[in-house]
């Protein structure tokens, strides 16, 4: 066996706020006290998340976005300038929704939703790195044509955006929606081990095997 294989994993933790009138979940991924961390989404006044940063004095390298509907993407520019220079990654096919209160749904909220674009873009299967742990990033359309989720075998952890919920699942009835698409997405995640914590846009937090086995739309797109 390598010295390699005989490496510990790190084990990353994921910190959930509910934020903004729509209760948006948004997480703190990280390795601890004084340690590497990431920031997964950003509702509207995402200040808990950065004095919880503060309070932690995590090194932020990331902030990522499992979707860019308004209720996800209102506080990204709060965080920018929280923390300067760490870079935005977004999906490719939501280029369009950062300045467009149209496609990102908030085009009756008050203000509705404009804020700058990512700073990278994913296609889906790319592998990013919080220390010695890997997550995958996952293409999960659908609800939104760009929605993400980011996987870690290692933790058994899937942060999935407004994909899945605790018996429920991310609407399909907007104008850049797809019912098909999503019961795909749904099928994917489903690939996933049973033990998988799925760590949602809204809601509480579930496991791929309890969905599998109580969710009615889970089970109508098997």
């Amino acid at each position: 066996m390598t010295a390699a294989a005989d490496s510990p994993v790190d084990t990353p933790l994921a910190e959930a706020f509910a934020l903004g009138p729509f209760a948006t979940n948004c997480y703190i991924v990280h390795l601890g006290h004084g340690a590497e961390g990431w920031l997964v989404d950003a509702s509207f006044d995402p200040s808990p998340m950065i004095e919880r940063v503060r309070r932690l004095e995590l090194r932020i390298s990331r902030i990522l976005l499992t979707h860019a509907h308004g209720d996800h993407i209102a506080g990204l520019d709060d965080l920018r300038r929280a923390f300067p220079g760490v870079p935005v990654s977004g999906h490719q096919d939501e280029r369009a929704f950062f300045d467009n209160p149209s496609l990102n749904l908030s085009i009756d909220f008050d203000p509705p939703v404009r804020t700058s674009p990512p700073d990278e873009y994913f296609k889906g299967g790319e592998e990013l790195s919080l220390g010695t742990s890997r997550w995958k990033v996952i293409h999960t359309p659908g609800h939104s044509p760009g929605g993400v989720a980011f996987h870690c075998a290692t933790a058994r952890t899937a942060i999935v955006g407004d994909t899945l919920f605790a018996g429920s699942v991310g609407r399909s009835d907007f104008p850049t929606s797809d019912e098909g698409a999503l019961r795909r997405s749904l099928r994917t995640l489903c690939a996933l081990p049973d033990e998988t914590r799925i760590l949602p846009g809204h809601g509480p937090a579930t496991t791929i095997g309890r969905e599998k086995m109580f969710n009615p739309y889970v089970r109508k797109s098997l």
